[in-house]
């Protein structure tokens, strides 16, 4: 589900028309904020342009009252939905994060049925915030909420956020998981688990039911993405925006279940006692550990035999899938067999009822039972707990048992807790919930009632809300909402243990977007001057070696940088000045000579408008198109693609720019082990300590190359962005920050006599010196020439 809260909810869900705990909690609130609803219909309409039926006047489901104006339905081809819901969702998500890995499955199709199905609700969402905007009166009153639920929508965000900054749309945007959060340990077994991660980071505010979750889910965005992270206050950063995590338990409408209580008529006529067990028929609830534990509580207490009953109420759930097919065929076996086994002429201890039971009826089973057994082996927060306290109006009340593993146990205090693994003891807690004194059994449901009753769902919505406003303030009830600029001490922990006080260092780094802030223009470009001056000093150090290497030609960026005493690589690699004036440049196949002059000319020709131009780098050629109306981008860097394509170069994209790359076997990544090996030898690896930052997919091929050799640093926006770095850092500033942290480890070191300088470092390899040349397809190896002289047109490029 999705919801735009402004007074309005537009709420998304994937589905509208069933009332599972989502629903029941969700829907009254979209009604009652007169929100709109994104969501899938339930069935396939073979009319796309079918409007949404009317609620029956006499419905009493949770969606009455949902206008069919206020819903948005989402349409999707049936084999792509089946492959995304049953795929993706229930084959893969819903056993992972409920920690049964061994249940889930990992294939790529129902992965890319995800990312599709996300796509559309994206979409459809942008849509209802264009509705809701011209139905707005006040135009400067406060954004509409997009409120995304549940792991169906965990990459919706980011592309709602991405297309709504498109057009101009201001909104805020909450994601809230009503099932567990796994730990690392777990969720890292899934192969896109950083797409998960930030598709869900695209929200300013991400809800959990407990704190454990949120705990959870910041352990992974700092293990799996490298994100900056305050534990203290649930706060994660991602590029320039913090995102506030906080724990919303959700509630049920209280009093409505207590006035159905109240008018449901008796559904017992038996003097038992009633042990009452409600859920979706499904491996995560533990109904055969249930069964098992009643069977032993039979066998170890036998004074129970003709006084007690087994009520379970399992509800059908995905019924056209083999697992839980199977699973109703054992729960009917284990059913069958304790029937048997105890079973006399006046009594059988478990009466079962496989289907739907309507809420008139469950709250009278509520209200009668003597106990109730909410015992998942794993839940996010089960709702079926906080409907039978809300029920239980008699005098004596009932006895409420718990999993430790739910949601709800972490809430529930007073309910007595199961492990439902741990038969014998859990049958052991039946017993005494069955022979527990009426004066215990009120006070423990006296304080359950009063909380329920506080923190009903009226209360998680306006906690919600609440939540939303504080994101413009510094601090809500939780702590700060917003993380505090990067300092020199938040680099403590990862590199002192890293580089120690007795290793050289290498820092190897980029220039655009790293060193310097990303521009409209690569000459406007500059270096900061507190960064120069810092790695101007960090340059005079004996043990510290930089080396800068960036998309635009070496003698730019030398220039832009200006620092004497330094490596410079420039097109990537492909030509490296060092220090001693001595020059690197990487053999081309002359035939490439005459390609770069016909690609240019047909990129000027055919591409180069509404602000696009194309830089000469020499070896390289770069199409920019940041200049261009956002609408009219898609097309022309398509278009740019297919010419660079055609002319045998690669397309590589950076910001707002589309490279064409010689096709040679040589990236950032073989550079900068080329740069390492001439600097300190063969051995390199053993005798220095590496930190290498950069922020586009060109610094990728280095990071990967130096994996586990290496402390690396993306510099990364919002967007989803897979990186082989270990560490994200959200802006030029942070770099700044962490050569700060280098400069200041450094000095306190004392000199040594032996410092390996790069002088010395030359001994160690043969001095190679080489210019800019094409190569003929016979020659193999590099030749001297005269120095490559740039076009004058030919600026540095922000494609670094």
């Amino acid at each position: 589900m999705l919801s735009v809260v402004d007074a309005k909810v537009v709420a998304l869900r994937e589905q509208i028309n069933c009332a599972g705990g989502l629903v029941t909690a969700v829907a009254p609130v979209v009604i009652r904020g007169q929100g709109n609803w994104v969501g899938w219909p339930g069935i396939h309409l073979e009319d796309p342009n079918e409007k949404i039926p009317e609620s029956d006047p006499n419905d009493k489901t949770p969606t009455a009252g949902l206008r069919s104006e206020k819903i948005v339905p989402i349409r999707a081809e049936p084999k792509l939905f089946d492959s995304y819901y049953n795929g993706c969702c229930n084959g893969t998500f819903w056993p992972l994060f409920h920690s049964m890995p061994d249940r889930a499955t990992f294939i790529a199709d129902h992965w890319k049925a995800y990312i599709k199905i996300n796509e559309e609700f994206a979409e459809k969402t942008v849509h209802a915030l264009h509705l809701l905007n011209k139905q707005k009166k006040d135009k400067n009153g406060s954004p509409p909420i997009v409120w995304v639920h549940d792991y169906h929508l965990m990459l919706a965000a980011n592309w709602i956020r991405q297309r709504a900054e498109e057009d101009e749309i201001k909104c805020k945007l909450a994601f809230f998981l009503h099932i567990p959060f796994p730990p690392w340990d777990i969720f890292r077994l899934f192969p896109w688990s950083d797409e998960v991660l930030q598709g869900i980071l695209g929200c300013d505010m991400v809800g959990f039911h407990i704190e454990d979750y949120c705990l959870n889910f910041i352990d992974c965005c700092q293990r799996n993405l490298g994100c900056r992270v305050d534990r203290k206050n649930l706060l994660v950063e991602l590029g320039d925006r913090t995102i506030c995590v906080r724990p919303l338990p959700i509630g049920v409408p209280y009093e409505r279940f207590v006035q159905l209580a109240q008018n449901a008529k008796p559904v017992f006529s038996t003097s038992q006692k009633v042990i009452l067990g409600v859920d979706r028929l499904d491996y995560t609830k533990g109904l055969v550990h249930r069964l098992k534990a009643f069977e032993r509580l039979l066998e170890k207490h036998p004074e129970h035999i003709e006084k007690v009953v087994l009520l379970q109420i399992s509800v059908p759930s995905r019924t056209d899938v083999k697992e839980y097919q199977d699973l109703k065929e054992e729960m009917d076996q284990l059913v069958g067999r304790i029937n048997g086994r105890f079973t006399t002429p006046n009594w059988s201890p478990i009466r079962y009822i496989y289907g739907c039971v309507g809420q008139d009826e469950l709250a009278a089973f509520y209200r009668d039972a003597a106990v109730a057994l909410v015992t998942p082996l794993r839940d996010g927060m089960n709702l079926v707990a906080k409907e039978f306290v809300a029920c239980q109006i008699n005098k004596p009340p009932g006895v409420l048992i718990v999993s430790p593993f739910a949601g709800a146990g972490e809430m529930m205090h007073e309910a007595l807790i199961c492990n439902p693994y741990e038969l014998d003891d859990a049958a052991e807690v039946i017993h005494r919930a069955l022979i527990m004194p009426e004066d215990e059994r009120t006070v423990r449901m006296n304080h359950l009632r009063r909380r329920e009753q506080l923190n009903d769902v009226d209360s998680w919505m306006k906690a919600f809300l609440k939540a939303m406003d504080s994101l413009e303030e510094e601090a809500d009830d939780l702590g700060a909402t917003t993380m505090q600029p990067v300092t020199i001490d938040d680099f403590d922990e990862y590199l002192s243990k890293y580089i120690g006080y007795t290793q050289k260092l290498a820092l190897l780094l980029d220039y655009d977007g790293t060193l310097a802030p990303i521009a409209p223009h690569p000459d406007l470009a500059t270096l900061p001057l507190e960064t120069k001056h810092t790695l101007q000093r960090l340059s005079n150090m004996s043990d510290v070696y930089i080396a800068i290497i960036s998309g635009r030609n070496v003698d730019n960026v030398k220039q832009m940088v200006g620092i004497e005493g330094i490596t410079y690589a420039g097109n990537h690699g492909l030509e490296i000045l060092h220090p001693d004036g001595s020059k690197f440049v990487h053999p081309m196949p002359m035939e490439l000579q005459d390609k770069v002059v016909d690609l240019l000319k047909s990129l000027q020709e055919q591409v180069c408008k509404d602000g696009a131009w194309v830089e000469n780098k020499g070896a390289l050629l770069t199409f920019h198109y940041r200049e261009t109306p956002v609408p009219k981008r898609a097309a022309l860097a398509e278009q740019a693609r297919k010419l660079i394509t055609a002319s045998g170069f690669t397309p590589a994209p950076a910001h707002c720019a589309l490279e064409a790359r010689p096709p040679v076997q040589w990236d950032k990544g073989r550079a900068s082990i080329y740069i390492l090996r001439t600097a300190f030898g063969l051995d390199w690896s053993e005798r220095i300590r590496i930190i290498y930052a950069g922020d586009d997919n060109t610094d990728e091929d280095a990071m990967l190359a130096l994996k586990g050799m290496a402390a690396t640093f993306r510099i990364v926006s919002s967007n989803i962005i897979k990186t082989s770095a270990e560490r994200r850092l959200s802006s030029t500033d942070s770099v700044l920050a962490m050569l700060k942290w280098v400069e200041r480890h450094f000095s306190r070191r004392k000199p040594r006599a032996n410092s390996l300088t790069y002088k010395n470092a030359r001994k160690a390899r043969d001095t190679i010196q080489m210019h800019m040349s094409y190569q003929m397809p016979s020659k193999t190896s590099p030749r001297h020439s005269p120095p490559h002289t740039p076009d004058k047109g030919s600026s540095g490029s922000d494609s670094s």
